[in-house]
């Protein structure tokens, strides 16, 4: 046992570690007033639950409570609670040891990996405290445990590798850290700035924080006056059955400075092996700030103690516009960040999370199909995006979409899953074109085999479209076919006149030089023309929105193409080629052929003058 004013050494390995915790491994100084907080209300619970076959320990001190005490003058700032305290060994076990184990093996990995890792040491008693470090030169500690013959004990170190212990005096039961700043950090003696602190990473601990702070009397004079810091109602924490719509809105509001109702509460709490709870809300609208504010999400609470105002590991980047809270009995409360997004807990809590919300939105689509509607009109960019970037849920989030199609009213929309029910037995894919409205789309000669046939066709109109649903590839087990390009398995078909076109064909391939091929087309009922990309190709519809992204540098691929054997000016065509193979007509009537397919796909032609120059000939010809 340690004499009265006996100075200990940390080893070697504590030191470095302890360089390390106060300069490396917290990114925010802010966070040590919420890391002592936390601590003083862990010790009021152990305090709180020892007395349950132990009443006399409390010695009738059961006025829970956490103080902040600073001090202008000495430039000290202090934390004092009555929880539980610290024996003399306790003192020497918790503060005067950072780790117990595993501290040099944690050291040696975080230099091979020269880079922040996952300490083993995180959460371990200790470490919170030393975040004090951070902005103060010395610290001090005085305490007594609980029970009515326990002797105080004061514990001094300035954080450079040594520390005094010693025996002193207190009345009461509990811990008191005297933090004496530095003079960068004499910002944290200004009242309102720990006011503003506790009320943003502690305001739902569940013990009254307290601190003096500036009241005016009637006269205008300034007295000190006990205030309370915290509000100490954690929403989440209280039964679903005790909260109106009223309190979750008017919480919604404070989270996310939305003043509209959500489209929907997710209130649940998560047992077993993980135990956490969770309060999310699905917004029925875009804040007007959405597309230009910092990604946000869920805020992660440990025990009612925000570690994180934004935890980009709770959800994924595409759900980003989910609000609320998650509090964790479980996480430990971490060293950073950085290392906490690495941490499987937390991979858990997501895929928890992520599950419920899925549930939820198709709970919504189900029984509240207007409520999702406009919802999905403000955010299916996102879920969109999501089947691109979460090969997972990737199915998930298709069951979710939204989709207008040929055969549906343009007021109405369907779900993937709708299109799939009624497709006819003989429909192999799933079939779509992507433009930029429907007015485009729903008149291009594309589509006229798929009316013929009886088979639907999905009209998809955002740009995001162009991303996810060639990502998503297939639908219960059906595959998707944009009906704008050819598919691998088809582009050697043929026609069964390809024959008796073969020269006139080859003719217009010498003469159109713009396109990759020319073919006869199976898909062609009414028009004369169509172009159609290869399996691997850009479409149309792809090209021109990397046209105006400024993403293509002239070098466009050129498509097929298609020309319907059975129309009158192909058949005149084919006839004039019989009848004088070096008719200028082949040229003149190729050429408009090619370029009303491409003003049918909703592209530029290149040559607008050339084009009215054939047009007027033909006009003058007939």
């Amino acid at each position: 046992m340690s004499k009265p004013g006996e100075k200990r050494e940390f080893k070697t390995e504590l030191k470095q570690l302890l360089h390390l915790i106060t300069h490396s491994l917290y990114s925010n100084r802010e966070i040590f007033l919420r890391e002592l907080i936390s601590n003083a209300s862990d010790a009021i619970n152990k305090i709180k639950f020892n007395s349950l076959d132990k009443d006399e320990i409390l010695e009738g001190n059961k006025d829970w409570k956490i103080q902040i005490v600073p001090d202008k003058d000495k430039k000290t700032l202090t934390i004092i609670d009555n929880g539980i305290g610290m024996s003399h060994d306790d003192v020497i076990e918790n503060l005067g040891t950072i780790a117990k184990s595993g501290t040099k093996a944690f050291l040696e990995r975080l230099n091979q990996e020269k880079a922040q890792a996952k300490p083993e040491l995180i959460g371990q008693f200790g470490v919170g405290f030393y975040s004090a470090f951070m902005v103060a030169d010395k610290v001090t500690v005085r305490t007594r445990a609980a029970g009515p013959n326990a002797e105080a004990v004061k514990w001094e170190s300035d954080g450079q590798g040594d520390y005094l212990i010693e025996s002193t005096e207190k009345a009461d039961r509990g811990t008191e850290i005297t933090l004496h700043l530095k003079e960068e950090a004499e910002e944290f003696l200004d009242r309102y700035k720990l006011r503003t602190l506790v009320r943003k990473f502690s305001d739902f601990v569940e013990y009254p924080i307290v601190m003096e702070v500036e009241h005016f009397d009637e006269k205008g004079n300034k007295e000190l006056k006990p205030e309370t810091l915290n509000s100490q109602k954690a929403i989440w924490l209280r039964p679903k059955s005790e909260i109106t719509l009223e309190e979750y809105q008017t919480f919604y509001q404070q989270i996310s400075n939305d003043y509209e109702k959500p489209a929907k509460v997710i209130h649940y709490t998560a047992e077993g092996r993980t135990e956490f709870r969770v309060l999310m809300f699905i917004p029925a609208k875009k804040p007007f700030n959405f597309d230009w504010e910092e990604p946000k999400g869920l805020r992660l609470y440990i025990q009612r103690v925000l570690i994180m105002e934004t935890c980009d590991g709770l959800l994924p980047g595409y759900l980003r516009f989910v609000r609320g809270v998650v509090d964790s009995a479980d996480l430990p409360l971490n060293i950073s960040r950085e290392l906490l997004q690495h941490n499987p807990m937390l991979e858990k809590i997501q895929k928890n999370v992520v599950s419920n919300i899925f549930d939820e939105l198709n709970s919504l689509r189900t029984n509240e199909a207007e409520v999702y509607r406009s919802f999905f009109n403000e955010f299916g960019d996102h879920l969109k995006r999501g089947i691109g970037d979460d090969r997972t849920n990737r199915e998930k989030l298709a069951d979710l979409l939204l989709v207008q199609s040929m055969n549906t009213p343009k007021e109405n929309v369907i779900t993937l899953a709708d299109y799939v029910e009624k497709m006819p037995a003989n429909q192999e894919s799933i079939y779509y074109l992507i433009g930029e409205s429907r007015s485009l789309i729903e008149h291009s000669p594309l589509l006229e085999k798929f009316r013929a046939d009886g088979f639907d066709v999905l009209f998809l109109v955002d740009p995001i479209d162009e991303y996810a649903f060639p990502s998503l590839g297939e639908y219960k087990g059906k595959k998707l076919q944009a009906i704008d390009r050819v598919p691998a398995s088809k582009e050697n078909e043929t026609h069964p006149q390809e024959e008796n076109f073969k020269d006139l064909i080859q003719l217009l391939k010498e003469k159109i030089t713009d396109v990759g091929d020319i073919k006869l087309s199976n898909r062609l009922k009414e028009s004369a023309s169509c172009l159609v990309a290869d399996a691997n190709a850009m479409t149309a519809h792809y090209e021109r929105l990397m046209q105006r992204m400024g993403r293509l540098d002239g070098s466009e691929g050129k498509r097929t193409l298609e020309i319907n054997p059975d129309h009158p000016i192909v058949q005149k065509l084919k006839t004039i080629h019989q009848q004088n193979p070096a008719d200028p007509l082949l040229e003149l009537f190729g050429n408009l052929l090619y370029e009303q397919a491409v003003i049918a796909e909703g592209s530029k032609i290149k040559d607008p003058a050339g084009f009215s120059k054939r047009i007027n000939d033909l006009i003058a010809r007939a």
